[in-house]
């Protein structure tokens, strides 16, 4: 872990990942702990500041969430946000009531105290509220830094002991100067410095990996995308000869995905690989399965089962290594112990097996999409790869709703294949994040050559996103869609209506499953 570090305690925001990202943006290293991690846990880490992100709770609750109170008398620099100011304030002796004028959406921001936060702010913009109580009295040492119409106090501080509050979110974009108000935390109250680069998390990650394998073995699961395609690379750099990667065709790829994976690590990386054909027992083991998080536990599980048995024949492999994300991590647990709901489990994460014959290494678990992208442009990865969009883990059988069949796997591996060729023709395609098909587990009746059919609907999904935390739907021209829809209903057997997702996350996920 950076010396240079800013803890995140989760209180349930929707946000708090994105405060990790706005931190990261800075150079500065960020994590995210649960709300109630000890004071005495902090001080060992010893971070520059802490953040306590907002929350769906209200501190007069009775199962409010509250954070150890060591940590405002560790002399840490604290910043706390909407629900992280409510609790600061009634920990340290101000008061919190139900508002019947509660804030959301939108409200002008008025300065009262233009330096630390606010150094070099204008006097009024525009913030991001989203709160339904308020605070009427402060804590001693305390003073009123900006308001709001509806607030009185938007923003408060005890400079003294360097504990700072908003009741805004400055880490969403909707609020003007947000990054700003951070990087004043960050550099003008915690001293932070900017030295969470790329260069040196590629030699630590090196280094680690060296010191933790020794001369002994790893196999690395590769699947051709970018989080296993930079994984493969640093192990490789790490200890060479003695990583094998191993791809399994799970028979859930997009088509001639396995073909394009073996031709570009084969021949271009020229990597110890071994091909292995698994696609019969996967499908033989979601046989009738209709649950979400049963088909990613059940594919995670066999995935290790595979990885282990050619492992087997590898002398001396101890490690399995795989490309984990940070979000993959945080959204299957909620929150290493804290109150975010689980998303969804993450067929790397939540689907392994609590018994496992190999050590994991997961040089990638701290970082985020696009940090993992800069990483792979610096070992030289090609912008073939690195800018390939994210694909599931699961694969198709997420994006097949209910039973995963032979046949519904032709289907919208064919309807996935046209969805593509189209976009590409586009200027539209470099601004999507992810475009996917979604086979829909109901039939419509259509007309064809003057005939009725009662066929499957398929659902495109093409998203605008950063880093897939947040993400907007994409808006394709009319024409593009037209030309998908046409294309998928006079081609593919099978398919004759096809609609197009238009909601964000949030509320919804990128994926349907």
């Amino acid at each position: 872990m950076s010396k240079n570090t800013i803890l995140i305690l989760d209180f349930g925001s929707q946000y708090t990942q994105l405060i990790a990202r706005r931190v990261r943006e800075n150079n500065v290293f960020s994590m995210i702990v649960p709300y109630n991690i000890k004071a005495s846990e902090i001080k060992n880490i010893a971070p520059r500041g802490i953040i306590l992100s907002g929350g769906p709770a209200s501190t007069y609750a009775k199962v409010a969430p509250k954070p150890d109170k060591g940590i405002f008398k560790l002399q840490i620099p604290v910043l706390g946000i909407c629900y992280g100011m409510q609790v600061t304030t009634q920990i340290l002796g101000g008061k919190v009531k139900f508002s019947r004028q509660r804030e959301y959406g939108r409200a002008e921001l008025f300065i009262d105290d233009c330096k630390d936060l606010f150094n070099a702010m204008p006097a009024n913009f525009t913030c991001w509220m989203s709160h339904g109580d308020y605070i009427t009295k402060i804590p001693k040492g305390f003073s009123c830094i900006a308001h709001t119409l509806s607030s009185p106090y938007a923003a408060i501080a005890d400079k003294k002991n360097r504990i700072f509050a908003v009741q805004f979110h400055p880490e969403v974009i909707h609020t003007q100067h947000g990054s700003k108000i951070l990087a004043n935390f960050l550099f003008k109250i915690c001293r932070c410095s900017s030295s969470w680069i790329m260069e040196s998390f590629i030699k630590d990650s090196i280094d680690k990996i060296k010191n933790a394998v020794g001369k002994k073995r790893v196999v690395c699961g590769l699947s051709g995308g970018v989080d296993s395609s930079v994984t493969a690379l640093l192990v490789h750099r790490a200890i060479g000869k003695n990583l094998r990667c191993i791809f399994v065709d799970n028979g859930l790829l997009r088509k001639n995905e396995a073909q394009q994976v073996k031709k570009t690590f084969l021949e271009h990386f020229k990597m110890n690989l071994v091909c292995v054909d698994a696609k019969d027992r996967f499908l033989k083991k979601l046989k009738g399965v209709l649950d979400p998080e049963e088909k990613r536990k059940i594919i995670g599980n066999e995935f290790i089962k595979v990885f282990e048995e050619k492992a087997g024949s590898f002398k001396g492999a101890e490690f399995l290594a795989q490309g984990t994300l940070y979000p993959d991590v945080i959204e299957s647990v909620p929150a290493f112990g804290g109150p975010t709901a689980k998303i969804k489990t993450h067929h790397n994460v939540g689907g392994l097996p609590l018994k496992m014959k190999l050590k994991l290494i997961e040089p990638l678990r701290d970082l985020f999409k696009d940090e993992v992208r800069a990483i792979g442009k610096r070992m030289g990865l090609s912008d073939e790869i690195l800018q390939r969009q994210p694909f599931p883990g699961p694969g198709l059988a997420i994006r097949i709703i209910g039973d995963v069949t032979q046949e519904r796997l032709k289907i919208l591996r064919e309807v996935d294949e046209r969805l593509l060729e189209e976009l590409k023709k586009d200027p539209i395609n470099n601004e999507i994040w992810q475009s996917f098909a979604v086979l829909l587990p109901i039939k419509s009746v259509g007309v064809m050559g003057d005939e009725r059919t009662y066929e499957n609907v398929v659902a495109i999904r093409c998203v605008t996103s950063l880093d897939g935390m947040t993400a907007d739907w994409a808006k394709v021209p009319y024409e593009v869609l037209v030309k998908i829809s046409n294309k998928i209903i006079n081609e593919v057997s099978g398919v004759n209506r096809v609609t197009y997702d238009i909601s964000s996350k949030p509320p919804a996920t990128i994926e349907w499953e």
